[in-house]
């Protein structure tokens, strides 16, 4: 019998809800997070940082705070290697430490490392940093002006890099058809905004670092630990055999931990003090560390009279920042699917990753999508009123159905998306009477998935047949730890109660590209279940030659290997198969998208990732203030492999839709200072913002790549909520915005152009078919 057919209709614990692992943890305060954590001798790392967003380093002069008692060590530029050691996981272009010139607020211009946090404290305060104030660009206009400032000096970028005496980063073309010799009865054209907001994690980073014998270790609350070993590897040059990394359980993440920030200064100082050192951020340094980037779309849509898309010319500028992180992966990834879960038969999209003397933008939950969404959602939505054609309608109209191509050469359609819309406006009371200012909205986001990436794990079935588990996911909140337990406990047949999951450790756990993409339970899931089923494959190996039968009389049930007649534990096994001095059973498991080099991503898609969003909402014209009655997500997840986990998972990414969607947006000064640094200035949603009412429904057809049909979740959620809501204010008081967050006085404001006679927010354009609105 094989494994799969050993499998089958055995599921346990699969599409069950038990208690999450960890989850006490994190509810009552015993979860040991990086900042915890405390290395013996560690000296205490603050950073100092000039109160501009660019200027020249002219000189640090660090002799004051040298003789400060308690002060170890202060390191800046000149203390390390010629040329600056640069590192990131796309581009190299991100230095150690500020070298010459600081490019955004609050990059650091030196360290100091001290016996305690407060002479640390102190002696940043005694450092003379004397420097010029240089002009700067802050927004991707400013950015894009002709002889505007260079962020980056041309000598860090490729010779042969056409951008490199500009702002721009990269630009990706995409497309398919002839969207010039296309003809449309209309064509609708606007611009879109989406602010600058940053992730808001509860832990703020923090990083340790230990020198080694001939190597070094790091401590990171980092979402990719093998990402971050290349960083170090690539910033010291060291062999990564010399690198450790430990990546505890991060406190939310949300893509903002995805990649290296300051863990190689913390290496370098470590190094050259000989001791352990750590560096814990406050709030306000995580404001300045980590954000999502901006983005201005300008879409051009053209419709035949029956609402089908002719036509999508779409032209993405990223907000960036100063360095590259993975931004310009967001910008390339997001633009790819820029035309949306569509069909349309003439596709151009033009997408740039624009640097400005801003905090590097980086991963954030949907990865490019919402901004992408809002504008896209946004424009179906004035094309079914210039059309006169419901908003629903027009969704179905040009959704292809399962099986068919939205991107050629692609992943085909992999589920029932019209579906997924039709629930939502159920779900919501699609086409009932509604009452005065109140609306409701629709609407659909794609993302794809992980591509060309791998995943490895590691099973150990231990003597006493209990169960380790090696991978190198980070359990950031989402719940990899109980997911990953349940594919085992199925598997092998193992109480959950025996199965642990060792994460975090680059020493121990084997290589796993990301936590990110919604990639885990597919990629690291599929690998889990390899190793098991090798592992079930050498029990009936070990048993055909301890008890002398043929191993195709051998099965495995219940935790038990079943010889004919006998059922033999797994430790009883064991023990009969290496004798008195023991053994345990190990097996590696692998999954991968397979590398496509010609493909513009390196891979397809292993899955789209897409959900529909209904809401409704009430405007009170007198304030603008919004109220969300009620807001539904409609998820095609495949199989959800633990249902209680998946729905939190889809509330959480809403939750924090509706954030970027009516509030949240950093202020820049005009010397490119974050004006709202911290929890005080700076708006999220609280008890008093989120829907009076949310659904989470979660669409299971079985038909994913991942274990028993799954597909990757935890991002659908938030990736089309901006646009459902504007659709709903537009429905409840007649007004369209195209610049997020949907603030109160945003809205009121429109409401009293409206009123007045002056609205501009529909006005036709020289061509009669054609509008912007």
């Amino acid at each position: 019998m094989s494994a799969s057919a050993e499998n089958q209709g055995m599921a346990q614990w699969v599409g069950m809800s038990p208690e999450r692992v960890g989850g006490r943890e994190r509810v009552t305060g015993a979860q040991r997070y990086t900042g915890d954590i405390r290395l013996p001798g560690a000296l205490h790392v603050k950073l100092a940082h000039l109160n501009c967003g660019h200027a020249r380093i002219l000189n640090v002069d660090a002799s004051q705070a040298l003789r400060l008692k308690g002060v170890v060590a202060v390191l800046t530029a000149d203390d390390l290697p010629k040329p600056m050691p640069r590192f990131g996981p796309v581009y190299n272009d991100r230095p150690v430490i500020a070298d010459d010139e600081v490019k955004y607020f609050g990059e650091p211009v030196a360290a100091v490392a001290a016996e305690d946090e407060d002479t640390a404290l102190e002696a940043v305060k005694l450092l003379r940093i004397e420097y010029e104030e240089l002009p700067g660009v802050y927004t991707i206009d400013e950015a894009l002006r002709p002889g505007a400032p260079l962020v980056q000096h041309p000598s860090i970028r490729a010779a042969d890099d056409p951008f490199r005496q500009s702002n721009i980063l990269n630009e990706w073309c995409f497309g398919w058809g002839d969207v010039d010799q296309a003809q449309a009865d209309m064509v609708i054209e606007n611009v879109y905004r989406f602010p600058l907001v940053t992730h808001f994690p509860i832990e703020n980073l923090a990083y340790q670092a230990a020198p080694e014998k001939d190597g070094v270790s790091v401590w990171s609350s980092i979402q990719h630990p093998y990402v971050l070993q290349r960083a170090i590897v690539t910033a010291l040059n060291l062999p990564a055999s010399k690198v450790r990394i430990i990546a505890p359980d991060p406190g939310g993440g949300f893509g903002g931990k995805g990649y290296p920030k300051y863990e190689p200064l913390l290496a370098f100082l470590a190094l050259k003090t000989g001791r352990p050192v750590r560096l814990a951020l406050t709030l306000e340094e995580t404001f300045q560390a980590i954000r999502r980037a901006a983005s201005q779309i300008r879409l051009r849509s053209g419709f035949t009279a029956d609402g089908r898309l002719v036509f999508q010319d779409i032209e993405a500028n990223y907000q960036l920042g100063a360095y590259a992180d993975i931004g310009s992966r967001v910008v390339s990834k997001g633009s790819y699917v820029a035309a949306g879960p569509y069909h349309a038969p003439n596709v151009r999209i033009v997408g740039r990753a624009v640097l400005t003397h801003t905090t590097p933008s980086t991963a954030f939950r949907g990865f490019g999508i919402p901004q992408l969404s809002w504008a896209l959602e946004s424009q179906m939505d004035a094309a079914a009123r210039q059309l006169g054609l419901d908003r629903l309608e027009i969704r179905l109209r040009n959704i292809p159905a399962k099986g068919e191509t939205v991107i050629p050469g692609d992943k085909p359609v992999d589920g029932d998306w019209r579906m997924l819309l039709q629930r939502a406006a159920n779900a919501i009371g699609w086409g009932q009477p509604l009452g005065k200012n109140h609306g409701r909205g629709l609407a659909i986001g794609m993302k794809n998935s992980a591509s060309a990436s791998a995943s490895f794990a590691i099973a150990r079935l231990l003597q006493d047949g209990s169960l380790l588990i090696l991978s190198s996911t980070s359990d950031m909140g989402q719940g990899a730890r109980t997911v990953f337990s349940q594919l085992a406990a199925d598997e092998l047949g193992i109480p959950l109660d025996r199965i642990s999951i060792v994460m975090g450790d680059t020493a121990l756990a084997p290589f796993d590209a990301s936590t990110s993409a919604s990639r885990s339970s597919v990629f690291m899931g599929n690998a889990i279940i390899s190793a098991c089923r090798q592992i079930k494959t050498q029990l009936r190996q070990m048993a055909a030659e301890a008890y002398d039968m043929a191993e195709d009389c051998i099965r495995l049930q219940e935790g038990k290997v079943i010889c004919g007649e006998r059922a033999v534990a797994y430790d009883r096994l064991i023990r009969d198969y290496y004798g008195a001095v023991r053994g345990e059973v190990i097996a590696v498991g692998t999954a991968r998208g397979k590398y496509l080099p010609n493909h513009p991503l390196g891979g397809q898609a292993a899955f789209w990732e897409v959900a529909a969003v209904g809401c409704e909402v009430e405007v009170d014209e007198e304030t603008g203030e919004i109220t969300i009655h009620k807001l539904v997500t409609v998820t095609d997840i495949g199989k959800a492999l633990n249902p209680r986990q998946a729905e939190a998972q889809d509330e959480g990414a809403a939750i924090m839709g509706l954030g970027h969607t009516l509030m949240e947006h950093l202020i820049l000064d005009e010397a490119g200072r974050i004006q709202n640094l911290g929890a005080l200035d700076y708006r999220i949603p609280t008890i008093k913002d989120i829907p009076l009412e949310m659904e989470t429904i979660l669409q299971e057809n079985g038909d994913g790549p991942g274990p028993y049909g799954s597909k990757g979740a935890g991002e659908s959620g938030i990736l089309a909520v901006s646009p459902a809501v504007g659709s709903a204010i537009r429905e409840a008081i007649g007004v369209t915005i195209h610049d997020l967050p949907l603030t109160p006085e945003k809205v009121w404001l429109a409401l009293q152009e409206k009123r007045a006679g002056e609205n501009s927010f529909a006005r036709p354009l020289t061509d009669p078919k054609s509008y912007v609105e």
